[in-house]
């Protein structure tokens, strides 16, 4: 067992060895596996050696299979024994149990607890322009809507570095360091005279806060299986609705309390709040954020079950990364720019990224033109509470019953209905209310759509960093321009575009969902084999070998004879 690297205070590179394994060998895949993706080949890669558990004739395979996407994942057996109703899989021992509650702790609560944190500001600038700074500060025509695009300008230009750093370095150091940035120039903002600090702070504060979201799904999908992660997902997806419910509450708070407390006004309390709140939950950061199982960093990760995590995504073919291979390597990026998934994936999320009215403030602003600030403050905080729970019934059910594709369509269900009953706006006021109880819907799958890809690019360290960062670049940056366009502030709360092109958002992104289940089922038949599955078709000529039994144990004692070489 190698020698615990750490200090006691402070954590450094774990690289625990295995000593079943040769200290030359001590790799978590092969160099084949690790320099492929599913899909992301020239030519098709030779399938891995394994096991082969089941034969399955697909000669009168019925067409509703198609829409099961475990279908060449799991063998029949574990189909049959997978249950439902339990947090974990029936297969997972009691040490794994162990491993996977600590990272829910380490890895899965901090990333709730900082995008908390993170759209806890995000709110606030709605909520300060409505409780008194855009009077303060003379804003006029579109300026509220124009400061919501500096933001988003600046978490896209600063997302193109993260493409390498975030593969490259650890976690557990830049994402600590850019929140502290972040804490501060949230904190400048409430000394804001002028529009245009306004727009600059938040330049800056997109800039810090770039890496922080595509980065979380990027570890949970170097930690956590793929029937895992859509849970973990919501789990920090959590963190944005309770920042919504807590910068009502806190706006509401501070505008009747401190409002000309040492002659600030209340919308500019709220940002010093922020800054309080961040700058110790980033200092954590530093301590908890355990990197990825090649390279972890965790004082809280045993050597054991540090070996157990690379175990348990080496069975989940999850690539790791390869050191010794370029990040730009002519070869590596033709893959990726050749293939399907950079830019399917990357249209899927366009459509997710505008598929949501909550951003736009329109419940908060419908609410201002019936009741008082601090009312309509408490009352803006109703449905990201209900999001709290689509959001877990959503991302549940992708996990629970392993089908993405239906928790995005049952999702996008409810939110289209929403968003044409806004965009119709002349109903009675009950339909209103019902349609913003939707309003989060919208989002509730964002982290089921970020799991699957995950698990799509899994293959590859590299093409999974550069497509996540890659789709989560070029899908912020469409909310950029088209928010200017479609959710003009001189059209509240009435926003006919915006409630119209949401609505036509949630549509094509049910759409695109059915178009990303055919590639993933395409290759996932490509990888069948690697996971102990035989496919033939007799209809074809393709017949059972007579000997398969004495076949399957041959490659039984092949793989055995390959582990144990490794």
């Amino acid at each position: 067992m190698g020698v615990l690297q750490d200090t006691w205070w402070f954590p450094t590179l774990r690289n625990p060895i295995d000593p079943n394994l040769p200290a030359d060998n001590d790799s978590l895949t092969d160099e084949k596996t690790s320099q492929s993706a599913a899909g992301i080949t020239e030519t098709e890669e030779e399938e891995p050696l394994c096991e082969i558990i089941e034969y399955r004739d697909e000669a009168n395979r019925p067409w509703w299979k198609h829409f099961d996407e475990y279908e060449y994942r799991v063998t029949t057996k574990d189909k049959a024994d997978h249950r439902w109703y339990h947090w974990f899989d029936p297969n997972d021992t009691p040490a794994e149990r162990k491993l996977i509650i600590k990272l829910d702790l380490c890895l899965t609560f901090f990333a709730f607890v900082v995008y908390w944190v993170k759209y806890l500001d995000q709110t606030n600038i709605i909520n300060a322009y409505s409780a008194g700074m855009g009077k303060s500060l003379n804003f006029v025509g579109n300026d509220f809507v124009k400061i919501q695009a500096m933001y988003t300008v600046g978490s896209i230009l600063f997302q193109i570095p993260f493409m390498y750093v975030i593969y490259k370095f650890p976690a557990h150091i830049f994402l600590p360091l850019m929140d502290i940035g972040w804490g501060l120039f949230t904190l400048a903002l409430y000394r804001a005279n002028s529009v245009a600090e306004v727009k600059g702070y938040r330049f800056l504060v997109g800039v810090f806060e770039a890496v922080s979201y595509p980065a979380f799904h990027y570890m949970f999908g170097a930690w956590y299986k793929s029937n895992e992660i859509g849970r973990r997902g919501g789990i920090y997806y959590f963190g944005q609705m309770l920042g919504v419910i807590t910068a009502g509450l806190l706006q509401s708070a501070t505008y009747t309390n401190l409002g000309g407390v040492h002659g600030l006004e209340g919308w500019r309390w709220m940002f010093i709040i922020d800054a309080i709140i961040t700058f110790p939950i980033a200092l954590i950061g530093f301590f908890v954020l355990p990197g990825t199982p090649e390279k972890c960093y965790s004082i809280f990760l045993t050597d054991e079950e540090i070996l157990l995590a690379r175990k348990r995504v080496n069975q989940s073919k999850i690539g790791a990364i390869d050191p010794t291979r370029s990040f730009f390597d002519k070869s590596v990026w033709k893959k990726i720019l050749s293939s399907w998934q950079i830019y399917v994936l990357t249209l899927w999320n366009i459509f997710c990224w505008n598929n949501n009215n909550g951003t736009s403030g329109a419940f908060l602003f419908w609410l201002r033109t019936k009741y008082d600030t601090a009312l309509a403050n408490q009352l803006s905080s109703i449905t990201p509470a209900l999001g709290i729970l689509w959001i877990f019934l959503i991302c549940t059910y992708a996990d629970v019953f392993r089908s993405r594709w239906q928790a995005i369509t049952i999702s996008q269900i409810f939110n289209f209905i929403g968003n044409v009953i806004l965009a119709v706006w002349w109903v009675p006021e009950s339909a209103k209310w019902f349609a913003f109880m939707l309003q989060y819907f919208g989002w509730s799958m964002a982290s089921v759509l970020y799991g699957w890809q995950n698990d799509i690019c899994r293959h590859d360290a590299q093409a999974r960093a550069v497509v996540l960062i890659f789709m989560n670049m070029m899908a912020q940056s469409s909310t950029a321009w088209i928010s200017i366009l479609v959710w003009k502030t001189v059209e509240k709360p009435r926003y006919l575009k915006g409630y119209t092109w949401t609505a036509v958002s949630a549509f094509m992104l049910t759409v695109t969902t059915f178009v990303v289940l055919w590639f993933y089922k395409r290759d996932e038949k490509r990888y069948a084999r690697a996971n102990g599955i035989h496919i033939y078709n007799s209809k074809t000529g393709e017949n059972l070998p007579e000997n398969f039994k004495e076949l399957s144990i041959e490659t039984a004692a092949s793989e055995s004879s390959s582990i144990e070489k490794r």
